[in-house]
């Protein structure tokens, strides 16, 4: 599982796509959450918007596994 360090108390969904550069722009994720599984936490989800935070485990089938971590978590 790979480590995503945010700088921030909590990311979203769309902001987290277009980090990983899975999607090119944040008007991107509706489509790609359509087209791809995405599991926040071992459950479905569809919302862009959802809040990530650390600690959060997002899985994209076919794709990868990121675990969700801020600076302090990552030392």
């Amino acid at each position: 599982m790979e480590k995503v360090t945010i700088t921030t108390d909590k990311i979203t969904l769309g902001q987290f796509l277009k980090y990983k550069n899975l999607i090119s722009g944040g008007g991107r994720a509706k489509f790609f959450l359509m087209e791809n599984d995405v599991l926040i936490n071992d459950e479905l989800e569809v919302r862009r918007g959802r809040k990530l935070y650390p600690g959060d485990c997002v899985s994209i089938g076919g794709i990868g596994e990121y675990q969700i971590v801020n600076d302090d978590a990552d030392s």
